[in-house]
């Protein structure tokens, strides 16, 4: 080896950027590009291609300077292009876009021969970037603007039509699913939807149980009592809120013990109110033993999102079930406890019980 092939060999070995292109780290992809002088080819640093010798090697900061400086772009890694998560978001951004503008939902196989690709490879891409199927995301459309237009006050039927069902059986069969009430309670705003609901006290400070016909729809946690109704009223409105009587004292009695000890668990009809995704995140919440935690990359992982893990955040964020559905038991990917809804003490408060045999 030459002296000035030496020289070279040493540059790019003491140039950090060499580290991302041998551990192909596609976080780097978009900051800079190598090309490889005896190929004249250009790669951005994630390309799968066989690393090549450090003395061959050149660094630019974009692909307009390799392209100038005489290199071509690898028809593998297509540096020339957005990168590949960027290129499949887009693509399912604009299949998003198709479902909303349907009059009714398109299938799997209309979304795949318009995107070009199988239908089985449309459902695993569209799954991994938005954490929903194609079918999951048209029906929370559907829902979204159910609510909406009954929200403002309008006619059921012209909510059935704005929503795309043909019939409306199929409307009547969905709507308890759709908005956990029927549809004219909640046009009202939750009018003649009954709610029960007590607040009491417990080691972590003030709690609210609430619940309507199909079980405990919310436990709130906080330190002013006043402030936790209003949270309730705001979510109903318009609802007949009726204050606790001797049998329901008994489940407010059943969810303070589970707080004071969460590691025995609990067993309630859940009225669980939420988007397709949320009620995912929340079912795979419910399975982490308690005890035990999970980061929201886990969670993402285990409901078949692995991109989705800001999404997950926010459907633990959106929760109102504190404890029955046990958000406090997500914690960032190195151990920390990040935000929690209820305060990162009460959080830290509940590990530490469900810790202790």
């Amino acid at each position: 080896m030459s002296k000035s092939t030496e020289q070279s060999a040493a540059t790019t070995l003491a140039d950090p950027r060499w580290t991302r292109v041998v551990a192909r780290d596609p976080l780097a992809d978009g900051r800079f590009c190598y090309a490889v002088r005896t190929t004249g080819v250009y790669c951005r640093p994630s390309c799968g291609a066989r690393t090549p010798r450090p003395e061959n090697v050149r660094f630019f900061a974009s692909a307009a300077a390799a392209e100038q400086a005489g290199f071509r772009p690898c028809k593998r890694c297509r540096p020339d292009q957005p990168p590949l998560a960027e290129r499949q978001a887009a693509l399912v951004a604009m299949l998003c876009r198709q479902i909303e503008a349907a009059d009714t939902p398109p299938s799997l196989a209309e979304l795949a021969r318009g995107a070009g690709m199988s239908t089985s490879h449309l459902h695993r891409l569209f799954k991994a970037v938005t954490g929903v199927t194609p079918r999951a995301y048209a029906a929370e459309l559907r829902a979204r603007k159910v609510r909406t237009t009954l929200g403002g006050g309008g006619r059921i039927t012209d909510a059935i039509y704005a929503a795309g069902y043909n019939s409306s059986g199929r409307f009547y069969q969905e709507s308890a699913h759709l908005l956990g009430m029927p549809p004219g309670s909640f046009r009202d705003g939750g009018n003649r939807a009954v709610i029960r609901f007590a607040v009491g006290e417990c080691s972590l400070g003030s709690i609210l149980i609430a619940a309507s016909e199909r079980g405990v729809c919310a436990i709130l946690l906080g330190d002013d009592p006043d402030a936790l109704v209003r949270d309730l009223q705001d979510r109903f409105p318009k609802a007949e809120l009726i204050g606790a009587d001797a049998a329901f004292e008994q489940l407010v009695a059943t969810v303070v013990g589970f707080v004071e000890m969460p590691g025995r668990g609990i067993d309630l009809p859940l009225d669980v109110r939420g988007t397709a995704f949320q009620q995912r995140v929340w079912q795979a919440l419910r399975e982490i033993p308690a005890g035990t935690t999970a980061s929201y990359a886990e969670i993402a992982q285990r409901i078949g999102a692995p991109k989705a893990v800001r999404a997950v955040a926010g459907a633990c964020a959106a929760n109102a079930l504190a404890v029955a559905i046990p958000c406090h038991r997500v914690v960032r990917s190195d151990g920390g406890l990040s935000g929690y809804r209820w305060g990162v003490e009460r959080k830290r408060a509940l590990l530490e019980r469900e810790a202790t045999p």
